[in-house]
């Protein structure tokens, strides 16, 4: 039987070495979910965060098949421990588990360069205004399909305020590019960025991470990267920071409306 824990730090030494934030803001209390097979000793655990699952401890095929694995959406994008994880997701899931790469970036707090990032906020192109993610962007982004990840993991401004963080720039009065918090715990945020497809390839996404980054190292807090796919790759690289490894992640089947 799958339950969910309250007490969290009892999850703690299966998480033991990961650097994923989403797992520290599950284990600290700020969001998410930790499900495990016992509450009193578990050996088997996963973390949920909005699309994502973490999986660790004793692989256990009951937890792969469990709803809080699957998603409400019917997209999870599971996260094996090792390869004894992987191997139960492929043997229960099947074809309705893609395999794919996602990239991992160092978390070096003193490695960006801030004058560099102010020049790549004041090259945003003419007719676009970079503004400070308020609670009125914030209820707009909530009910727009391709932005809405930007805050959809926050169930009100109050709680994004406190733990999240966000820039959205507009056009004519519309959001068309934003970098927000997809998550946050205590000491920084993981970064979420979108744009509108007819204003992509504009330098907006750069202009936006640059400055959301900016604005975290002003708060003192880190702006964790963890890249879905080579274009994220290379947009994180050139904002300053360092791949540190690949690693290797299931989709599970449904409607995927990350771009990060």
């Amino acid at each position: 039987m799958i339950l969910e824990l309250k007490e969290r730090e009892k999850a703690a030494p299966l998480f033991m070495g990961w650097q994923e934030t989403m797992i520290w803001s599950c284990l600290q209390g700020v969001m998410g979910h930790i499900y495990v097979d016992s509450s009193e000793e578990p050996v088997s655990a996963a973390t949920v965060l909005g699309d994502f699952c973490f999986l660790a401890g004793k692989p256990q095929r009951e937890i792969i098949l469990s709803e809080e694995a699957q998603g409400d959406n019917g997209f999870m994008i599971l996260v094996p421990g090792n390869e004894a994880w992987s191997a139960l997701i492929e043997e229960c899931l099947g074809n309705r588990a893609v395999k794919a790469v996602r990239y991992a970036f160092k978390k070096e707090p003193d490695v960006f360069d801030r004058e560099k990032l102010r020049t790549m906020v004041g090259s945003l192109p003419d007719g676009y205004v970079l503004e400070g993610m308020d609670e009125s962007l914030f209820r707009r982004c909530r009910g727009i399909d391709w932005c809405r990840d930007l805050v959809s993991q926050y169930k009100d401004y109050d709680t994004y305020r406190k733990y999240g963080l966000g820039v959205v720039i507009v056009r004519d009065g519309e959001p068309v590019c934003g970098a927000s918090s997809y998550s946050g715990y205590i000491g920084g945020i993981e970064i979420e960025i979108d744009t509108r497809k007819d204003h992509r390839r504009k330098g907006l996404a750069l202009a936006c991470g640059a400055k959301l980054i900016l604005e975290c190292l002003g708060r003192g807090w880190y702006p964790s990267w963890d890249a879905q796919n080579k274009w994220s790759a290379a947009l994180a690289e050139k904002l300053g920071y360092h791949l540190d490894h690949e690693y290797t992640v299931y989709e599970t089947t449904g409607k995927d409306r990350r771009t990060k």
